[in-house]
């Protein structure tokens, strides 16, 4: 059972507990796959695009690394809710997405994953939408460092955007 496997099993089981003691679940459900649900996180996930040029293009562009990190995320959630699963927890929701990867039900860019992941802190780079958005938020800094930065970040986003939407789409 390889190390996402475990940790997807640990989510559900997670919340099912949390469920039997009637709180609110952090982790993953299984669901009925819900097209409005899947859609509407799309839709977030493209405002939250549109939010990183408008932030990139204003005195506040340190936010706009939040928006990257959201704008992914929400990708990851519209394509958790296609397969069946509701989540409330981010380190289970991208475990879910590796585990599809890994068992080849969705053809998903690594980079997405590895841009989401904290598996080890020795093993994070300032290339990791996590840690540039930890750099941003908790941070002095005002602004991100280099135009070239945001449009690198922008881009991985589309394209983010346009796998999810072959996945859950078929586009």
């Amino acid at each position: 059972m390889s190390h996402c496997e475990n940790k997807v099993n640990w989510c559900l089981k997670k919340a099912q507990e949390e469920v039997k003691q009637g709180k609110k679940h952090r982790g993953l459900i299984v669901k009925k796959s819900d097209s409005e649900e899947i859609k509407k996180h799309l839709e977030k996930a493209e405002h939250n695009l549109l939010a990183i040029s408008f932030l990139a293009n204003s005195k506040f562009s340190d936010w706009s690394m939040s928006a990257v990190f959201y704008c992914i995320y929400h990708c990851f959630l519209s394509i958790i809710s296609k397969f069946g699963y509701k989540s409330r927890n981010q380190e289970c929701t991208i475990a879910l997405v590796r585990y599809l990867k890994e068992q080849n039900k969705i053809n998903f860019d690594e980079k997405f994953i590895i841009a989401l992941e904290t598996s080890d802190e020795s093993e994070r780079h300032e290339s990791n939408v996590i840690e540039k958005r930890e750099i941003y938020t908790y941070g002095t800094s005002t602004s991100v460092s280099s135009h070239e930065e945001l449009q690198k970040s922008i881009n991985l986003c589309k394209d983010c955007i346009s796998q999810t939407k072959e996945i859950v789409f078929g586009e």
